[in-house]
């Protein structure tokens, strides 16, 4: 019997402004009103699919069971495809527009098992206008899926490898400096980057941050509050990945970085120029051997 669902898990960037969010809510309750729908966020910058992307990601590990909708889609009413996509090592369905909002979190989730297109009009609500698929496409889908209609019913199926990939940044070494790049700056201007704690390994303190042709120094602290006043520091997050932080200040004002600025990492008395950072595209496939 398929998998019924009790749990939504819902990440868009329409904001609170509007009645979007909203619409899409009551359409998985009309439907499915066992439902718990949990809003990850709604925040997320206009069609800032890369940023929703890591996101999803950042938050995968802790989601309950169930449908994972995300809809930052510029892409609507396009040939682009709406699909859901069922993770290999969780009871999860990930739904939204094959444009690499889900890929990273796919992956990370143990990779796709099977995927379909959201090609059965039987699940779809009546739509005057091609522009609301979270509503007209996705909404009922979810709500579906959540009261045990299995996937295949749904629509066409898809290979996973043709789904669209998401791409995750490198860092790279060059000599002794760590290049880098700013993935996230949360609403404490705390900014990650996307450095795992080792690869600091080879830069004693005071740590040399290169970025828009400045430099500053910034040393290892344990917590925010252990940052010194007036100094920026290199904490490992939530996330376990290091951001530059503040105590009590926005990192990212004092510094003019946002999300996508190259960081190079380097001892303090070396040369703190070089290249930005890399890529890597992130595919839904199945994983091959344990992380």
């Amino acid at each position: 019997m398929p998998e019924r669902f009790e749990t939504v898990s819902f990440l868009s960037d329409f904001g609170s402004a509007d009645e979007f969010v909203g619409v899409v809510k009551s359409v998985i309750r009309s439907i499915a009103p066992h439902v718990v729908v949990v809003d990850l966020t709604h925040g997320i910058s206009a069609y800032d699919v890369r940023g929703a992307s890591l996101a999803l990601a950042r938050a995968v590990q802790y989601l309950a069971p169930g449908v994972v909708l995300a809809v930052v889609d510029p892409g609507v009413g396009s040939e682009r495809r709406a699909v859901a996509v069922e993770v290999a090592e969780v009871a999860s369905v990930f739904v939204g527009p094959d444009n690499g909002v889900l890929a990273s979190a796919v992956a990370l989730a143990g990779g796709a098992n099977r995927a379909v297109a959201l090609t059965d009009e039987r699940f779809h609500l009546p739509a005057p206008g091609s522009t609301f698929a979270g509503r007209d496409i996705f909404a009922p889908a979810v709500a579906h899926l959540c009261n045990g209609v299995d996937l295949a019913e749904l629509g066409e199926p898809v290979e996973p490898d043709t789904l669209l990939p998401g791409v995750l940044p490198l860092t790279r070494r060059e000599g002794g400096q760590v290049v880098a790049e700013v993935l996230w700056v949360d609403r404490y201007g705390n900014v990650q980057l996307n450095v795992d704690p080792d690869e600091l390994v080879i830069l004693d303190d005071p740590v040399m941050l290169s970025f828009h042709g400045e430099q500053r120094s910034a040393r290892r602290a344990e917590s925010y509050s252990a940052i010194a006043a007036g100094a920026v520091g290199l904490v490992v997050d939530a996330y376990g990945l290091v951001s530059i932080a503040a105590n009590r200040q926005s990192a990212a004002g004092e510094l003019g970085l946002g999300a996508g600025d190259s960081v190079t990492l380097a001892v303090a008395d070396g040369d703190a120029s070089g290249p930005a950072a890399t890529t890597s595209p992130v595919a839904l496939r199945p994983s091959r051997s344990p992380s």
